[in-house]
């Protein structure tokens, strides 16, 4: 198989840089897009995202640009790295180019609120039809950029596509597996987001591992039922994008949404602790879009509601621990 070598990473994150930064090393002809110019040039100029990678250096051969047109100029593989809630508009901006002979891989974890679409969807609404995969799992940026070794999973209903996105990222310290369930990949890597949130909210109260490992298993629950009602393999969530990311997402001490919940069990507002980081926490309006749909699809998700309570009803998090910890007696395979 003939690796790909040009591709546009568009979104200048942490986790695209991340991603931009490891491609490169690879020796893969890489462009790095970003949606504001003013900090596009402080990224030309120190060759630092010292917003949202500190410390990392971007290597030269990174081509870094305002311009759509030129990030995608002569690219074979465009990696999407947008948030999910800013996805639909910068998918605009690149249905605007020429996207003949691209192929497409989504690494972004979230679900859109109102439409309750997957990433995917939103860049089939926006772009049609499209040759196109998702990359999740465990990964913090920080230690994907520092070399620490790394697993993920790479899905496409197309699996010789996902075998393709397979052969691009792998390295000696990125593992990349491969799989079919794209709703499975996709949600996991997002509803993991809210149950590390309430680990936040735990941590911050003082509590200790049994707390943790009682949400990351029930939360783990909550997922694989709502992901089964969407048409998910229950297999994928014990995988890498489901239980893999979960664990990490929990328990890092990099994870901004196990951060974030640790702000809100502190006793602060929701939108006082947003103002104090420039990153995007995906969790907040997954939490949304997750409690949306649970009553959709009819499916019993309990922390997951809770959440949802402290975060857009200022629910007492203490309140809603003692909820959680009151409701009726069940077996562990019931609701």
């Amino acid at each position: 198989m003939d690796i790909i070598k040009n591709i546009a990473v568009i979104g200048d994150g942490g986790w695209g840089t991340t991603l931009a930064v490891h491609l490169s090393k690879k020796g893969l002809n890489v462009s790095l897009w970003g949606a504001f110019p003013d900090y596009v040039e402080v990224l030309k100029s120190k060759r630092e995202n010292i917003k949202f990678l500190p410390g990392v250096n971007i290597p030269d051969g990174i081509k870094i640009t305002a311009s759509m047109g030129e990030a995608l100029n002569g690219r074979q593989l465009v990696v999407l790295a947008a948030p999910s809630q800013f996805a639909r508009g910068v998918f605009s901006i690149l249905k605007m180019e020429s996207l003949a002979g691209k192929k497409f891989v989504s690494v972004t974890k979230g679900i859109e609120n109102g439409t309750l679409k997957r990433v995917s969807e939103i860049a089939f609404d926006v772009l049609g039809r499209q040759e196109l995969a998702v990359l999740s799992g465990p990964t913090i940026a920080l230690e994907v950029a520092n070399g620490a070794p790394t697993t993920v999973v790479t899905a496409s209903e197309d699996l010789n596509f996902a075998k393709e996105v397979q052969a691009v990222f792998m390295t000696d310290r990125f593992r990349v597996y491969t799989t079919d369930d794209v709703t499975g990949v996709e949600l996991g890597g997002s509803l993991k987001n809210i149950i590390a949130i309430a680990a936040g909210v735990t941590d911050a109260m003082g509590f200790g591992a049994n707390v943790k490992a009682a949400l990351l298993t029930r939360g783990l629950v909550e997922i694989v039922r709502l992901g089964r009602a969407m048409g998910a393999k229950a297999e994928t969530f014990y995988g890498l994008s489901g239980l893999g990311d979960l664990t990490t997402t929990c328990i890092s001490q990099y994870s901004r949404n196990r951060w974030l919940g640790e702000e809100v069990g502190k006793g602060k507002r929701l939108k006082d602790i947003l103002k104090e980081t420039d990153m995007v926490v995906e969790g907040v309006a997954t939490a949304k879009s997750a409690h949306d749909l649970a009553k959709k699809y009819g499916i019993e998700m309990p922390i997951t509601t809770e959440i949802y309570k402290v975060l857009y009803e200022n629910k007492d998090p203490k309140r809603a621990v003692h909820d959680l910890m009151t409701r009726a007696p069940k077996m562990e395979g019931e609701y």
